[in-house]
């Protein structure tokens, strides 16, 4: 019995290392809401039935001896597996760490409480000629732990539907108490670039509330209610996600807003959606929900969003680029590695606006409009929208410019799309000197993604002088496309580790270097 618990001890702390990987991957797949998590499992075989822990059987030729052999050999094995574990995780980047948020808690107790299940009985009716069979089923258990995990967060459910329903009352009964106009905005892409620029330009005359960070769900909202807002605020701009159909209507249930602003209409998450036409109709359920004393903001250039029918009386007003039939069309726009300027014509007025801002890339002109119309039904002047234009901060990891040593990092790591990648290799190209791209391709596009990778390659081979591939499966398609562009072979480098792409930019650099960085994938994304 002294054996078995000591060799224990190595089995345990491999089973926090093991279990604390498969929680991470569960909250970057959201908890498995709508089986993320598990089609997640089913996609990477190699990361959930590999891992070491695979060899586990071939204990059993140890295990079936007399004496204290069992025990040795069990606890070497999760020993090995410890020291491989910590090695591995201390070279790895962890790009999105685990956040011990309470529902992180809450799932490690139930996970504590299924091994106390599992390991008790052995201890209370504890038989000598039994100890191969318990080593054994223990190894399987953990072997298996990210279904575990999956286990343990479905026995939380009714756990969690309490809390989210107990918070939720309490965000509701504030809502209502504070009585502050809600602004959503939604779309494919630019939700959160949207929202921080028209949190910027309206600032200048309101105070604005704005849904921190990417709060973009029902839980996360009703976090920003409970915790951040208070009764001085003017508006309240709530950035609302969705992976399928009905979730922005939800959260639309929840906030209420007055107002609305759609973004682009595209193909992210096209996989959980099911087709386009669904992502459309899941994005109008912003517009739909709107009272008809309000209005919603929506761009004359996607043919997704000009096409639909809406089905609610409240005010539309456009914005475009391309279109000149809308309430407010940017034209003469100049962009540089400095920033962008642009004219605005206002419909019902007859001079051209000129505006100034730090932000670079055409996509980012629309999120300006979006937020100039917006200030201007608001009541704003001419005069605080091209001052709050003007003071629009660069989101982080959006096309933001930044000088790191010697090299201009043109950061757009985050949550790359077919759109946002085009305009920004189109925005490298507009710079003056070596130019770079750093990039392991774009996710989540269902039976499209290798079709859109590979126009990125070809899009690439305009404007970069050299491509730097992170991770050779998801980056193929890319590499297709910069060959069928005929893009100079040896100017392509392929690594499996975005840490390696600077110490090579360095050595390759002739003169004034840019570095696209498009997109960052997630942890549970790395080849």
């Amino acid at each position: 019995m002294t054996m078995f618990l000591i060799s224990l001890l190595p089995y345990l702390i491999f089973v926090l290392f093991k279990l604390k990987k498969a929680i991470h991957m569960l909250q970057q797949n959201y908890y498995d809401e709508s089986e993320r998590y598990f089609l997640w499992i089913l996609k990477n075989p190699k990361k959930v039935w590999l891992e070491l822990d695979i060899w586990f059987p071939i204990l059993a030729i140890l295990l079936f001896t007399n004496g204290s052999i069992p025990a040795i050999g069990f606890s070497i094995f999760y020993i090995l597996l410890v020291c491989e574990y910590h090695v591995r995780r201390t070279q790895e980047q962890v790009k999105k760490p685990l956040v011990i948020t309470a529902r992180v808690k809450r799932l490690m107790i139930t996970l504590f409480i299924l091994y106390v299940i599992v390991i008790a009985p052995m201890l209370i009716f504890y038989c000598e000629q039994y100890v191969v069979f318990y080593y054994l089923f223990l190894a399987l258990f953990t072997y298996l732990g990210y279904f575990v995990v999956k286990l343990a967060n479905f026995m939380n459910k009714p756990v969690e539907a309490y809390v989210y329903h107990y918070y939720k009352k309490k965000a509701i009964k504030k809502m209502k108490t504070l009585n502050i106009p809600v602004i959503g905005v939604t779309g494919s892409y630019g939700k959160t670039s949207s929202k921080n620029i028209i949190h910027d330009i309206l600032n200048v005359k309101y105070n604005v509330f704005v849904s921190p960070k990417n709060f973009n769900t029902p839980y996360g909202l009703i976090n920003s209610i409970n915790n951040y807002l208070d009764k001085f605020e003017d508006y309240f701009i709530a950035e609302m996600g969705a992976f399928k159909r009905g979730e922005i209507a939800t959260t639309c249930r929840l906030m209420k807003p007055k107002y609305g602003v759609l973004t682009i209409i595209g193909e992210a998450h096209l996989e959980s959606f099911g087709s386009r036409e669904n992502i459309q109709k899941g994005k109008f359920e912003l517009v739909e929900s709107l009272p008809s004393s309000g209005f919603a903001i929506l761009n004359g250039d996607d043919p997704y969003q000009v096409n639909y029918q809406v089905k609610n009386d409240c005010s539309l007003y456009w914005i475009g680029i391309e279109n000149k039939k809308v309430d407010a069309y940017a034209c003469n726009i100049q962009i540089s590695s400095s920033g962008s300027t642009f004219d605005v014509q206002l419909k019902g007025e007859k001079p051209l606006y000129t505006f100034q801002t730090k932000l670079l890339g055409k996509h980012n002109i629309y999120n300006l409009l979006t937020g100039i119309l917006l200030g201007y039904k608001l009541g704003m002047s001419i005069k605080d929208l091209q001052r709050g234009v003007a003071h629009v901060q660069p989101i982080e990891h959006r096309l933001e410019l930044k000088k790191v040593g010697n090299l201009y990092i043109i950061d757009d790591a985050y949550n790359s799309n077919p759109i946002g990648s085009l305009r920004a290799v189109e925005v490298l190209g507009m710079m003056d000197g070596d130019r770079f791209i750093v990039t392991p391709g774009m996710i989540e596009l269902g039976e499209k993604q290798y079709e859109e990778n590979k126009k990125f390659g070809m899009e690439i081979a305009k404007y970069a002088d050299y491509a730097i591939l992170i991770g050779k499966e998801q980056t193929k398609p890319i590499y297709d496309g910069l060959m069928e562009a005929k893009y100079d072979k040896d100017k392509i480098y392929i690594l499996n580790d975005v840490r390696d792409a600077f110490p090579l930019i360095q050595k390759l650099r002739k003169r004034e270097t840019y570095v696209l960085l498009e997109n960052d994938l997630p942890d549970l994304f790395n080849e």
